[in-house]
Parts: C-alpha cells; structure tokens; sequence
C-alpha cells in the first residue's frame, strides 16, 4: 500500500515539473548535430515525428513543456566555454535548459509541430532582430552637443510616434511592418495591435518593444526605411497607408506612393493587380506632442 502511495505521489509530481525541449528545426542543424556519438538519430523527418509524439504524450499526462531552438554551433560554443564535453546527452540537457531562459521558446499547446517549427523560427528572428538593433542604439552614444543619450532618445520618439499610430488608426486589427535599410543589415519588425471586445489595443510587450527599437534605430540613424498600417474591420474594405522615414521623423506617404509599393513586383518592377476590397490612401494627421520638434541649431 505504501509503494503504490509513493508511486502516485511520484506521478503527482512528475506532473508539476515543467520541462523544456530543444528542437532542431532544420535538416541543417540535424546533421551538424549528427557528429556526435551519443545523439542516436539518422534521419530528420523520423527525430521530429518521435519529438511531436513526446510532445502529445507529455500534454496528455498534465505536462507542460516549452519548445525552445537549439543552434548547434551555439552549443558548441557553451561546452566550449563552460569545460564541458559536448558528446554527453546531460550536457545537452543543461545547455538546454538554459535556453529556456535566454533563447527563443514557445509552449506546446497541442499544435502541430508544422504549425510549431515555423513560429519558432519566426520566435528566434524576432529575438536577434530586437538584439541586433538594441546593441547598434547603445552604440550610438551621447550626442555632441548636448550629451543626451542618442539612443534613449531615439526611443523615446518612436514610443511617442507608435502610440500616437494607434491612437490615430481607425477601429479594427491593425498590422504594422517597419523596415530599416540603412544599416548594415535590412530590419524588419511587424507589430499586431488587435482592437479587444472593451476597446482597448492590448500589445505583445516583446514584440512591440522589438518593433519600437526598429523605428528608434532608423530615426537615429537616419537611414531610408519605412512603416505601413494595415488596419481591418468587418464590413468595411482594408485600409493601407504608411510613411518613410525621413530625418528624425516620418513623413506620409500618397495614397499613389502606397498604391505603387503594394501594385509593383519587387524584383521585375512589374504591376500587380490591386487586391480587392482594400483602400490605398494618405494616413491621418499624426498631431504634434507639447514641445515637439528640433531645438533650433540643434540636430541629434
């Protein structure tokens, strides 16, 4: 009687232990993993179809468990750093585990893997794009003249532009896409800000914190980009409008100029067709905040 109390109490518990599995998602990473003795898989396909199973069982039993990418080289790396032998399957687990922490992760919640993989992937470039322009603002410095810091206050603004979109946009879900070009690598960052049932615009914190990095990382730099608002409500046609980055601010876009960045193939410069139901026009009038524009003789 009391072992089999022990076994149901162990069971209770295995049930209270969140786990994380780190998943390589491609056939690249699969093979690069395949140099070590100890990692057992020979083919792709088959390793993710047992990870789905495991997946599918753990969430029968109560388990949660969170997804996270594993990056082969960047494993290398940590047992290089750390002294550890890299052939261990528990050194796998411990690097792992610190993922769950640091790295790119989504819950399991029942979806497919092939809904899952994606959106982990999507997950990961979201993480190096805000890191990526999070460190090139940092590396801005203070400004000359005055000594603010360039980057604060670079984001400082495009805080105030991305709300005063929001606060401009018509009702419905709202899909923003900022692209920076300028620097050393092409960024781009979308933010979702859906309309709720009371009427408030809830964010996903990472996502618009990676979104107004972006923005602040092209008005700092002043480098050619650009931002599009899609905005969507039933019964009435899509609306599409945006603005270039221009200096340490945004300047609207024609409803023509939108028209023609949606209706030309990027690559062959060719028309498309207008989608239908959908209106290319000039975005509302942004307003100006208390004491907005540039000190006179004075440019960050």
């Amino acid at each position: 009687m009391a072992h089999t109390d022990h076994r149901t109490m162990r069971r209770v518990l295995r049930r209270e232990i969140a786990g994380t599995i780190g998943l390589l998602t491609d056939e690249h990473d699969f093979r690069a993993m395949r140099r070590y003795r100890s990692f057992t898989f020979n083919d792709h396909a088959t390793y993710l179809r047992q990870v789905e199973d495991l997946l599918r069982i753990r969430a029968l039993q109560g388990i949660h468990t969170t997804v996270a990418l594993f990056d082969p080289q960047e494993y290398a790396e940590f047992c290089s750093t750390k002294g550890l032998d890299p052939d261990v399957p528990a050194h796998r687990t411990r690097f792992t585990a610190e993922l769950a922490t640091t790295g790119p992760t989504l819950p399991y919640e029942g979806q497919p893997l092939a809904e899952l993989v994606p959106a982990l992937v999507d997950e990961a470039v979201r993480q190096a794009t805000w890191e990526y322009a999070a460190t090139l603002l940092a590396r801005l410095g203070p400004c000359a003249s005055c000594g603010e810091d360039l980057g604060r206050a670079a984001f400082t603004d495009a805080s105030d532009l991305v709300a005063r979109i929001l606060d401009t946009a018509p009702p419905g879900d709202r899909h923003l896409v900022c692209s920076v070009t300028g620097t050393p690598e092409t960024l781009v960052a979308v933010l979702h800000a859906d309309r709720a049932a009371d009427g408030t615009t809830p964010l996903d914190e990472a996502e618009a914190l990676e979104f107004t990095t972006v923005l602040a990382l092209g008005l700092a730099t002043r480098s050619p980009g650009g931002l599009v608002m899609r905005t969507s409500a039933p019964g009435t046609p899509d609306r599409v409008y945006g603005w270039r980055l221009r200096g340490e601010g945004l300047e609207p876009l024609t409803a023509g100029e939108v028209f023609d960045a949606y209706c030309t193939d990027v690559e062959s410069g060719d028309l498309i067709s207008p989608e239908s139901g959908v209106d290319y026009c000039a975005p509302p009038d942004l307003g100006r905040r208390d004491g907005e524009g540039p000190v006179p003789n004075h440019h960050h």
